[in-house]
């Protein structure tokens, strides 16, 4: 299927692009276009013009900045994964990234493009959650940041305006003892195709218990989100392998299970509980 006719814009400048959202509040950014062609194809989409922002200098690093780490808007799934600064600093997130599609799709989509995106199934989504990313929303009026745990308001639904670019996500660096890590069952299996159901855990261990932890949960809900009760269940325990598999068993606590041609409620729910105790162990295992 084709999609419905539209108009195209490629600003070289954030300024004509900010000013083409203020003229025209149906428009739709484009970075990759990994999402949003396929969504106008089948035209779940159809917006009346597309603001292609793929041409605007100073968007594609990520940098060190200090006690963060900032992702821009145009860098692709593939230098995500392959960043030893995310590596180091949030390897959740370069796990992610580096299980998100095919490698055509790392090559081309964006980090900030899946997160503006919000898909209930996507991974990285799980991980900026579990770190603590903040977004970086700028618009003609200016800069807003918005933390993650406000972002992912409900099926492909952020906290986005329409006049509003995601322009930069900024993620906090852990301090000693600190760990990350992503885990999945994907749709074909393994790690491949979106999230059956995907668990994101980012974990700091001090005198031999851990002091702080976040869980994030995605493909079971109708919005990636924070799983507080493994959280609550972590925070002061030993970390031994029972007690992490006791606080993954709160992994959907307070969530709407929603059935799919992937699962019933009760599976994806095992599911989440599964790849919780495995996500805590893994990020436990690299805090030292």
């Amino acid at each position: 299927m084709f999609p419905r006719e539209f108009d195209y814009v490629a600003p070289s400048s954030m300024e004509v692009a900010l000013a083409a959202l203020d003229a025209n509040p149906g428009a739709k950014v484009m970075s990759g276009g990994m999402s949003l062609i396929p969504l106008m194809k089948l035209r779940l989409f159809s917006p009346e013009m597309v603001v292609d922002i793929g041409g605007i200098g100073g968007l594609g690093d990520i940098t060190d900045n200090g006690d963060a780490i900032s992702i821009g808007a145009l860098v692709h799934h593939a230098e995500v994964a392959g960043s030893a600064l995310v590596q180091q600093h949030a390897a959740a997130l370069a796990t992610a990234a580096s299980w998100t599609g095919d490698v055509q799709v790392r090559n081309r989509g964006t980090c900030c493009g899946a997160m503006a995106h919000a898909d209930i199934a996507a991974d990285q989504t799980a991980a900026a959650l579990a770190l603590g990313a903040t977004m970086v929303a700028t618009s003609s009026g200016g800069s807003r940041e918005i933390a993650a745990a406000d972002f992912f308001v409900d099926t492909l639904t952020s906290a986005l305006e329409p006049n509003e670019i995601l322009t930069e996500i900024r993620i906090p660096k852990g301090g000693a003892g600190s760990g990350s890590a992503y885990d999945k069952l994907g749709r074909r299996g393994g790690h491949t195709d979106y999230a059956v159901a995907g668990v994101a855990a980012a974990v700091t261990k001090a005198n031999g218990s851990i002091s702080s932890a976040t869980v994030a949960v995605t493909g079971v809900s109708n919005k990636p989100q924070l799983a507080p009760a493994v959280s609550d269940a972590l925070i002061g325990s030993d970390g031994s392998d029972a007690s992490v598999e006791a606080a993954a068993a709160h992994a959907t606590d307070g969530m709407t299970v929603l059935e799919d041609l992937y699962g019933s409620e009760a599976y994806k729910a095992h599911l989440a509980t599964v790849y919780a105790a495995r996500a805590v162990k893994a990020a436990l295992a690299a805090a030292g």
